[in-house]
């Protein structure tokens, strides 16, 4: 069963084989980070949690099928797990492994696997990858500073809760120059009032 370890939490007394994020201490197995452990996984290790994407329902994210199966595809989130769409969930066409999908979180289980419904490929475009927990800053309040990267770079952006932004058109070079400023700059304020010097 999966569950959430902390730091030094005991995973498990038998001998097993070891895994990432992991130590040995008096023949005991133990957790190094905060993250998701498997106690029925005949290898010892656990996923992290820091870093990574935490779904919340409601979120907007950008995914990227990893693999196609009979059922459906899956699609790697920048979670802890990847998440699953059914062939039924897709209005027109197939997936394929690389393809691009913007989707909304619908449901977030106990040990934080996201379930993804209304998936839409997105064509063409980059995915320019961000640190998840600074998305709301490229947002902005009421969407203001994703309008303003909009307007100054003629790009189409779309930015994924999930630690991805998806950019088509316009000035990409200095929109990734902009990101890159935002997301080193997170903690500041009047934030916007320096990503307007970028556009002038």
């Amino acid at each position: 069963m999966k569950k959430i370890v902390i730091p030094g939490e005991l995973l498990s007394e038998e001998r097993k084989r070891l895994g990432g994020n992991v130590f040995v201490s008096d023949g005991k197995i133990y957790s190094r980070v905060l993250g998701i452990s498997d106690d029925e996984n005949e290898r010892a290790t656990v996923v992290p949690l820091e870093g990574k994407y935490n779904p919340q329902i409601e979120d907007t994210i950008i995914g990227v099928v990893s693999r196609v199966i009979h059922a459906g595809y899956i699609v790697d989130v920048n979670s802890y797990a990847e998440s699953f769409i059914p062939r039924s969930a897709l209005r027109n066409g197939e997936l394929k492994v690389g393809d691009v999908i913007m989707a909304k979180v619908t449901d977030v289980n106990e040990v934080k696997e996201a379930n993804i419904s209304f998936p839409k490929r997105m064509f063409d475009g980059d995915i320019i990858p961000v640190t998840a927990v600074r998305t709301p800053r490229l947002i902005g309040k009421n969407g203001s500073m994703l309008e303003l990267l909009r307007n100054g770079t003629g790009a189409d952006v779309i930015v994924g809760k999930n630690g991805r932004i998806w950019a088509k058109g316009g000035d990409l070079e200095l929109l990734r120059k902009v990101v890159f400023f935002i997301e080193n700059n997170s903690y500041k304020s009047n934030l916007t009032k320096a990503v307007e010097g970028f556009f002038k």
